[in-house]
């Protein structure tokens, strides 16, 4: 996998591929419309940010490029790739509990807040990309 030169793009089965953890300065698209929704991108190697049609979707530090990101009332599911070991932050249901799968192993159970957020840690120090599922 690659970062994402262009920030964000639509794939042929209609899922989302954004961000490049290898920038060196900060890089942001706004306007970018896919499935009838407007999405924002900001992103470097410090920091990678998602927001649908002004909300939250997805951030992580350090930054990282995300492949395959499909979300629906279910879950979520994405491929992460990055330098370093990453904290990732979701937004999805409120006050929801979730299934959380990295690269087909489960790493357990975790409630989201009252605003619906949800972090989990990805270790991409030696591998560079892993497939993570979080499902309710």
């Amino acid at each position: 996998m690659a970062a994402v030169t262009e920030l964000i793009r639509t794939e042929a089965d209609g899922s989302l591929s954004f961000g490049n953890h290898l920038l060196a300065a900060k890089s942001k698209k706004e306007g970018f419309e896919s499935g009838g929704d407007q999405y924002k991108v900001k992103t470097y190697r410090e920091i990678t940010k998602l927001e649908r049609n002004g909300m939250f979707v997805y951030e992580s530090v350090p930054g990282t490029s995300v492949e395959h990101f499909v979300e629906d009332e279910n879950g979520v599911s994405f491929v992460v790739e990055g330098s370093e070991d990453a904290q990732l932050t979701l937004g999805l249901e409120d006050d929801a509990e979730y299934s959380v799968e990295v690269d087909g192993e489960d790493a357990g159970k975790v409630r989201t807040n009252l605003g619906g957020k949800l972090s989990v840690s990805v270790e991409l120090a030696d591998v560079g990309e892993v497939r993570v599922k979080i499902t309710k």
